[in-house]
């Protein structure tokens, strides 16, 4: 059964970890669960782009230890109440024919059953997509992967999944009708994600919503890219801002929302921490007082109190306009939490000393 929202409800929350680079460590994933728990978040879907075994090389099996790894991350996600999922994307898969393409597609999610997944990601984001066929295509592999998955939800990501004309300019001219065939011709228990006007939106105007709504003949899944910092233009950010009032009115015009966090897992649990609370405040949410709220809740005090004062270096400077005296006073200060063993800090020093620098051979990797 498909976990979309009612009109009066908050939909399902969630996080994708669906970002490009330095992935999170399997401590840090087992962290996220339990943060994700607590704030009352209702799945996590496993979907790095740097996990060869489901992009690049999505048809050879994980290594032993790594389908281990998996495994537990799953079992910690089913004693905590949250839905696992695993975002599969097969690369180009749509430009082989068809019959290889299906039987393909068949076995690796007949392998993946045996990892027991709530929900089941089919992406066919950020790969070339100027083929006439392309949503007759896609929309055929969306009804072979519901028919071998044994996860009751499954969420196709198309190939432009925005208004934004850079897909366009990045991945090919879209095929005409491509919205509309999708909508039309996919299955309506199948929800299709989205990210809004734009690949990082930060807001969803509810004239927007409608419109994509009617395209896709059923409410769009939101794909928020927000924090995430994986690009050459975000990854200098620490995006640590609460969401803004506007998602306090996203009820009912969405079928889910699935957060794209920041390579750095730790301090994106800070801004997480924000969304259920939008959803449950409605027009009482205060996007200031959340984050100062999410910074106290997830950090000592003291660390809390700084990253507070930092947050304009962090989050508006970025790391390329730092001075040198900025930087050092940034490492003094967050240092002594590092040694500590305080991850958020960690972090923090890791991102100063270029530990999460944008690397271009991530995209094709």
């Amino acid at each position: 059964m498909s976990p979309s929202a009612d009109v009066h409800s908050t939909p399902p929350l969630g996080i994708i970890e669906g970002f490009f680079g330095r992935t999170w460590s399997w401590a840090a994933r087992t962290d996220m669960v339990h943060f994700l728990a607590r704030q009352g978040y209702n799945f996590y879907l496993y979907a790095p782009k740097a996990d060869p075994h489901l992009r690049r090389h999505w048809q050879t099996p994980w290594p032993e230890d790594e389908w281990r790894a998996l495994c537990a991350l799953r079992d910690t996600c089913r004693a905590q109440g949250i839905r696992f999922g695993v975002g599969l994307s097969p690369l180009e898969l749509y430009r082989e024919p068809r019959p290889q393409s299906r039987k393909a597609l068949t076995r690796k999610l007949q392998a993946l059953n045996r990892l027991e997944p709530d929900l089941m990601g089919l992406l066919f984001d950020d790969m070339r997509g100027d083929l006439p066929e392309l949503a007759e295509r896609q929309v055929s592999l969306a009804h072979v992967a519901a028919e071998a998955s044994s996860a009751e939800h499954l969420i196709l990501c198309p190939t432009y999944y925005s208004f934004d004309p850079v897909l366009e300019k990045v991945f090919g001219t879209r095929p005409a009708g491509y919205w509309e065939h999708l909508g039309q011709n996919l299955d309506p228990s199948i929800d299709l994600f989205w990210t809004g006007q734009e690949v990082c939106s930060r807001t969803y105007p509810d004239d927007h919503l409608t419109q994509v709504s009617q395209y896709l003949q059923r409410r769009p899944f939101l794909w928020d890219n927000y924090p995430v910092n994986d690009s050459a233009s975000l990854s200098p950010y620490l995006r640590l801002d609460a969401y803004p009032a506007s998602h306090a009115r996203l009820s009912g015009q969405v079928a889910g929302h699935a957060v794209n966090p920041m390579n750095q897992a730790y301090l994106s649990q800070i801004p997480l921490h924000s969304l259920p609370e939008a959803y449950r405040a409605g027009g009482d949410y205060r996007p200031e007082a959340a984050f100062m709220s999410a910074t106290r809740a997830c950090t000592p005090p003291e660390l809390a109190r700084h990253l507070i004062a930092d947050r304009a270096l962090l989050q508006e400077r970025g790391l390329n306009a730092l001075t040198d005296a900025e930087r050092r006073g940034l490492e003094d200060r967050y240092q002594p939490f590092a040694e500590a063993g305080q991850p958020h800090a960690r972090e923090l020093l890791d991102w100063l000393n270029g530990g999460y620098a944008f690397d271009p051979a991530c995209l094709t990797d």
